[in-house]
């Protein structure tokens, strides 16, 4: 049975790694194929087509309930009910419509909305409103969160912003809704956000700079409702109830360990339902549940039984968890727990337990958080060490029973004040060890590379004395230090990012990186600090030796200070120095000059007569072998006839098309003076601007030149100096991810 338990979860997690799913009639005759195998002891490969119909059902219902594209950007009247818990702040209200319907089109049952300027929403309430609905997207880069895929994984078939609304009907069955209100209420030593996030797992209201403290330090999973919660209180009152009857407390006629495994499945569940039962919750409560169930009837069966019934009865339940980061943390931290202690001869005193746990789970996880793209905390096992008990035994108690005891004011009140005070006694200590030691961002590696560090991993989780064991460190640190992919002379290895309205473009040389542009920064979204930084990282850029910012508007150079807190550059230049916001300080562009990195040149203007910032952009040409890329900024056409008059008036293979493509650039004078074969736009799907204009992109296509849009295609990478064609991100074979247009459009 093991071995089916086993053949089960690898179908139920192979349709996820797929390209592209099997047509829905295969998929359904595949228990036909299941019911031949069985009567022939084929029960294994009969597991494994039925785990992969069940994933590949659920990802096609998935799918089918996304917005239609014929409804991308269209405004419809829609009626639903709120649920989850609303966000209210900042200037905008996000929440989540359920069961949303509209008179003539079919909606997906399930939408994330923004209302900018909005009344206050409410969870259960009904509303009627104006939506401008979106199919779900974002941001797509190298090694990055993928935006499209959690929201498959959470069920949401479309995005969208309100633009006018009323309420159909008053809160129902919103209880959850109310706690919070009144969690936000109380005097709480200013650390109400993080009790509604520890209570009812609405992280919604920490600030940036906490969840940044929390991610350096590796502590996400104590503020926010995880198994750990959850597993402490199954465990708190198993062993309560174990310790009353080892000292004759419990009444003889009721059996210790059924009631204690009861009452610890009921106390789990309990806390869930406070937490809104989501995703990880429920995955939390089942594992809690086959534990207990394994201590009741099943011991003999060993410990990675309940483990490997726990896997897949999560994906049975979600066939689309295993997209979630979160899933793969949780069983993998479990594992390496059982790996470390189920096969050890003889106890260990609790605190060498407990301090091996906290370094074993680290080493052990650390494979996992890279293969993730996730940041790994330096500082994570030291901190939880002295955090975990801080939060699992002083600060959780109080919390909840404060919840609890609300309704008795007075008492309620001082245990959540006593809890607050005991959350902002740790947010003081963890901010100082973020200070010293953020979290760590590795560069993507090659897949040999990883699975070397992985098995080094698994070296070091093995007792001592076992042979080769110490052979897990140096291939752990290949992880840390990798091989580096070097470029050869004369050749520059470019990206354009995907970072919305805005622009980002990273040119490296064998020895050498420049960054143009660094994205936008519009309220709390700095492109810079959530984008462009953490893609260098990855892409194992160490320092910049110049940072260009083409000119002084937000959407270019918005994300600089960030990219300057978090590298080394040599130098800062910017066609419109002056005007740069935020402390920034930048040389002017030295219009005329040329300068070459390892075989590749780069040449610099700016036109004299500007008068405003756009026209002000510095333009920078990249000359490799031969294939030349010029990167404009945001000059207009006025700017553009001046260049035509310039040393940069060469033909060019790439031009980043001026000013995102606005109407008022992309002059023909210029595209038949440089005769491009590409146009880079970068962009933000559905922006407020209309970018490109349909008259330019109109232009392009007359001209026969091959259009890679950003908000399309996502980021771009090439190789100029070898003539090749480049590689955008949205051609990786994702089954949630809808195919790239064709970027050649020749009229």
């Amino acid at each position: 049975m093991r071995t089916g338990m086993m053949a089960l979860a690898a179908g139920l997690l192979a349709p996820v790694f797929l390209p592209a799913l099997p047509p829905v009639g295969l998929l359904w005759a595949m228990p036909v194929a299941v019911l031949m195998l069985l009567p022939f002891r084929g029960y294994p490969l009969a597991f494994l087509l039925f785990g992969f119909m069940w994933t590949g059902l659920g990802a096609h219902w998935a799918l089918d309930d996304r917005l239609p594209a014929a409804l991308e950007g269209e405004t419809r009247w829609v009626e639903g009910r709120v649920t989850g818990l609303p966000q209210n702040g900042g200037g905008v209200v996000r929440f989540e419509l359920a069961d949303a319907r509209s008179r003539h089109e079919r909606l997906p049952a399930k939408m994330r909305l923004a209302w900018y300027d909005g009344p206050p929403v409410n969870s259960g309430e009904r509303w009627r409103l104006a939506v401008k609905l979106k199919r779900p997207g974002g941001l797509l880069n190298p090694d990055a969160f993928d935006p499209e895929a959690w929201a498959l994984a959470q069920r949401i078939g479309a995005t969208g912003t309100v633009k006018d609304g009323q309420r159909l009907s008053a809160a129902q069955w919103a209880w959850r809704d109310g706690i919070r209100q009144r969690l936000l209420a109380v005097d709480a030593q200013g650390r109400n956000a993080a009790l509604a996030a520890l209570v009812l797992g609405d992280g919604s209201g920490l600030a940036r700079e906490d969840w940044q403290i929390l991610q350096d330090t590796g502590t996400v999973h104590l503020l926010v409702i995880s198994g750990q919660h959850i597993g402490l209180l199954a465990a708190v009152v198993y062993g309560l109830v174990a310790g009353l009857a080892r000292w004759g407390l419990w009444p003889v006629r009721w059996p210790w360990l059924p009631w204690a495994c009861a009452l610890a499945f009921a106390t789990a569940l309990g806390y869930g339902l406070l937490a809104g039962f989501d995703v990880p919750v429920r995955r939390a409560c089942v594992m809690v549940a086959l534990v207990l169930l394994w201590r009741l009837r099943f011991r003999h069966l060993g410990l990675w039984w309940p483990l490997l019934l726990a896997f897949d009865a999560v994906l049975l339940m979600d066939p689309l968890a295993s997209l979630r980061p979160g899933f793969w943390l949780s069983f993998a931290a479990v594992a390496v727990l059982i790996f470390t202690f189920g096969g050890r001869l003889g106890p260990w005193r609790w605190w060498q337990t407990w301090t091996r746990a906290q370094w074993l789970i680290a080493l052990g996880l650390c494979p996992v958080l890279l293969a993730l793209g996730l940041p790994v905390s330096l500082s994570g096992p030291l901190v939880n060490l002295l955090a975990v008990p801080w939060v699992s035994l002083a600060v959780l108690p109080p919390a909840l029973l404060g919840t609890v005891l609300l309704p008795v004011a007075p008492v309620g009140e001082a245990l959540l004040w006593l809890a607050g005070g005991l959350i902002e006694g740790l947010f003081r200590g963890l901010a100082l060890i973020a200070g010293q030691w953020p979290a760590w961002t590795a560069a993507t590696v090659a897949g040999w590379v990883w699975a070397l560090g992985a098995l080094g991993a698994v070296l070091l989780l093995l007792p001592r004395g076992v042979p080769m064991r110490p052979l897990g460190w140096p291939l752990l640190l290949l992880l840390a230090v990798p091989p580096r992919e070097g470029l050869d002379e004369g050749v520059a290895d470019v990206w354009q990012f995907d970072v919305g309205q805005g622009l980002a473009v990273l040119v490296r040389t064998r020895h050498h990186a420049l960054l143009y542009d660094a994205g936008p920064r519009m309220g709390d979204f700095d492109a810079g600090e959530r984008v462009v930084l953490p893609a260098l990282r990855k892409l194992d850029v160490r320092r910049l030796d110049l940072l260009l910012l083409s000119h002084a508007d937000a959407d270019h150079a918005g994300g600089g200070l960030a990219v300057l807190r978090g590298l080394p550059v040599s130098r800062v230049m910017s066609g419109d120095p002056a005007g740069l916001a935020g402390g920034l300080y930048a040389e002017a562009c030295a219009s005329g000059r040329q300068w070459q990195w390892d075989g590749v040149v780069f040449r610099l203007w700016q036109w004299d007569a500007a008068h405003d910032s756009n026209q002000r952009s510095c333009v920078l040409q990249v000359d490799a072998a031969g294939e030349r890329l010029l990167l404009t900024g945001d000059i207009d056409a006025a700017a553009e006839r001046a260049l035509l008059d310039s040393p940069l008036a060469q033909p060019v293979r790439w031009l980043q098309a001026p000013h995102h493509g606005s109407r008022t650039s992309s002059s023909m004078a210029l595209l038949r003076g440089l005769r491009p074969e590409s146009v880079l736009i970068s962009r933000g799907q559905g922006n407020s601007f209309g970018h490109p204009h349909p008259t330019v992109t109109a232009r392009y296509r007359h001209q026969g030149i091959h259009i890679y849009d950003s908000a399309r295609h996502g980021a771009l990478h090439l190789r100029l100096g070898r003539f090749q064609p480049p590689r955008v991100l949205r051609q990786q074979g994702r089954f949630w991810r809808d195919p790239p247009p064709p970027a050649e459009t020749r009229r």
